[in-house]
């Protein structure tokens, strides 16, 4: 589906080169993401989808090229751009990445208590809200390990969603899941954009 011709693209990586020593994991890599879209990078395992990944959200710096998030070069950002970057992403790990210890209101307030500078009753009713859109409304006090794992990734992209980012990358979102709980995922991935 393309982009209207005014509109301008919230991402742009150009020419981007990945490499760890001498082991070069992709090259060249170039694209554009409008807001509203769905882009989906699909590859085998261990093609360099992770790791395409974590240089969009500045956890890694490329070998070449350069990556564009809403007009800002991420691999010449100082560490308060690249802050303010990652206020506007969300990202939904492979597992979930949830603290185990923690219950899912406390997973999903905890960018929200870091964050912004809001009072504990609104911070709880974003939390309500956060998992009331991801079907979880009720399993506020559950810990992880309560529930299954179609659940916990809901739970996490709850957390993904807290801060009501303007981009939000999923990284497999259905591994590990039944192919009737990945569809169901990916219709509320549909849903939510």
């Amino acid at each position: 589906m393309g982009a209207p011709k005014h509109q301008e693209p919230v991402i742009v990586v150009e020419n981007l080169t990945a490499r760890f020593g001498d082991q070069v994991i992709f090259s060249e890599v170039s694209f554009e993401v409008y807001r509203g879209e769905i882009f989906v990078i699909l590859g085998g395992s261990g093609c360099g989808k992770t790791t395409l990944l974590k240089h969009l959200v500045g956890l890694y710096q490329p070998a070449a090229g350069r990556i564009l998030i809403n007009g800002i070069d991420s691999t010449k950002a100082t560490q308060k751009e690249l802050t303010e970057i990652r206020k506007n992403i969300g990202m939904l790990f492979q597992a979930g990445a949830l603290f185990g210890s923690m219950t899912l209101a406390e997973n999903i307030a905890l960018p929200l208590q870091k964050y912004t500078d809001l009072p504990p009753d609104f911070v709880e009713l974003v939390v309500r809200l956060k998992l009331a859109l991801v079907n979880l409304l009720g399993y506020e006090n559950h810990l992880p390990e309560e529930i299954s794992g179609g659940m916990k990734k809901r739970a996490g992209l709850a957390r993904a969603l807290a801060l009501d980012p303007a981009i939000l990358f999923f990284d497999e979102p259905s591994a590990g899941l039944d192919p009737i709980t990945a569809v169901e995922l990916d219709h509320l991935i549909k849903k939510l954009n």
